[in-house]
């Protein structure tokens, strides 16, 4: 089984962090990634967030991924030339899947990372843009599975149900999506626990797991979840 990784994320908006510690932290306690999104994602407040990428990329040692508002192969170059090793993208991608070929083809599939938030319908999920405030009719799954074939890296999976709730994540949706494709897929949404990080590897066969508020208010540790996790059988690195 290969070894899972935790990722702290952290919502940056006009440049702030909005909350959580100094990412410099994460670094040390021995998180493997981070993501930042911009939850503002106006292209007027882009230069605000290069500046940030820029900080960022020069205080750190660990893989970062960036995303909100990104819509096109410059703003992705800029990114990563200022130090970023992924780009997020969702609604861009919906409304243009070919965007997900063009930028995998340009910095390859290790540098694109397909958001998808979903929300449960009946008996599937539907996905959502725009900050989760606009249905699409798209099946999360099928959508999973196209956006591999277009050539995305890896998918950052949010349960639009478990957001925020720290009741767990959506296991029955990250394993339904986890066992559609075969490239890594980052748990998000509703971590509450370190039972309910384990049981996103264990039951929701995920590669990641991607953690705030947990993290942020320092409820635990990357070194206690990796500890946890260990215990139980679950590879950390």
């Amino acid at each position: 089984m290969l070894t899972k990784r935790i990722i702290p994320c952290l919502d940056v908006k006009e440049g702030r962090v909005v909350k959580g510690t100094k990412f410099v932290d994460y670094d040390k306690e021995g998180a493997d990634e981070l993501v930042f999104l911009d939850i503002t994602a106006s292209h007027e407040k882009r230069g605000i967030m290069l500046d940030v990428v820029k900080k960022v990329a020069e205080s750190i040692y660990i893989p970062f991924t960036v995303g909100g508002g990104i819509n096109d192969i410059e703003t992705i170059r800029e990114i990563i030339s200022s130090g970023a090793d992924k780009v997020s993208i969702n609604s861009a991608a919906i409304k243009n899947p070919e965007f997900i070929r063009e930028s995998s083809a340009k910095f390859g599939a290790q540098c694109i990372v397909l958001a998808i938030d979903a929300k449960k319908k009946l008996d599937n999920w539907e996905v959502y843009i725009n900050g989760g405030r606009t249905p699409t009719g798209l099946d999360a799954v099928e959508w999973a599975k196209r956006g591999e074939r277009l050539g995305a890296g890896e998918i950052l999976l949010t349960s639009m149900d478990g957001d925020g709730t720290k009741n767990g994540y959506d296991l029955k949706l990250t394993k339904a999506v986890s066992d559609a494709v075969s490239i890594p897929v980052i748990a998000s949404g509703g971590a509450g626990s370190l039972q309910h990080i384990y049981e996103a590897f264990s039951t929701g066969h995920a590669s990641a797991a991607l953690l705030a508020s947990l993290l942020h208010y320092r409820e635990v540790t990357v070194k206690e979840i990796k500890d946890y996790l260990r215990a139980k059988n679950i590879p950390a690195r």
